[in-house]
C-alpha cells in the first residue's frame, strides 16, 4: 500500500469521524468522537467524561476496520458488551472502504450506536 492510499483511506476515515462530532464546543466536552488509524486497523471511539467521575475522560471504543492487504479486503468489527470485538455480520467485509463507512452510517442493527 502506498502512502498516498493510506492519505486517502485515513481522510474518508477522518471525514466520516468529523461528521459524528457535535457542532457546539460545550456539547463536546460531554460527547465527541475520534479515531486512531495506524495504516492497516482504524479503532473508532466516543469520547466523554465517565459517570462516575466527570474528570476523568474515556475513550469507548465502538468500531474496528481492519484491511488485510492480502486479500484486499476491509473488515468491519463492532465491539460486544463483553469487550471482545466481533465481525459486523450483516456486511462484514468489503473491498472498498466507503462500503464499510456507508454501512457504519446505517447500523442496520444497532451495534454501533444503540
Amino acid at each position: 500500500m502506498t502512502t498516498k492510499t493510506i492519505d486517502i483511506n485515513e481522510s474518508t476515515i477522518k471525514n466520516y469521524v468529523d461528521s459524528l462530532r457535535p457542532d457546539k464546543p460545550e456539547i463536546r466536552a460531554q460527547l465527541d468522537f475520534g479515531f486512531s488509524y495506524d495504516g492497516k486497523v482504524a479503532i473508532l471511539f466516543e469520547i466523554r467524561p465517565a459517570w462516575d467521575d466527570p474528570k476523568e475522560i474515556q475513550q469507548l471504543e465502538f468500531a474496528k476496520i481492519r484491511y488485510y492487504k492480502s486479500k484486499q479486503e476491509w473488515h468491519l468489527f463492532w465491539m460486544r458488551a463483553s469487550g471482545k470485538w466481533e465481525l459486523y455480520e450483516p456486511f462484514p467485509k468489503s473491498t472498498h472502504l466507503e462500503k464499510i463507512v456507508d454501512t457504519l452510517k446505517e447500523d442496520k442493527h444497532g451495534c454501533f450506536f444503540g
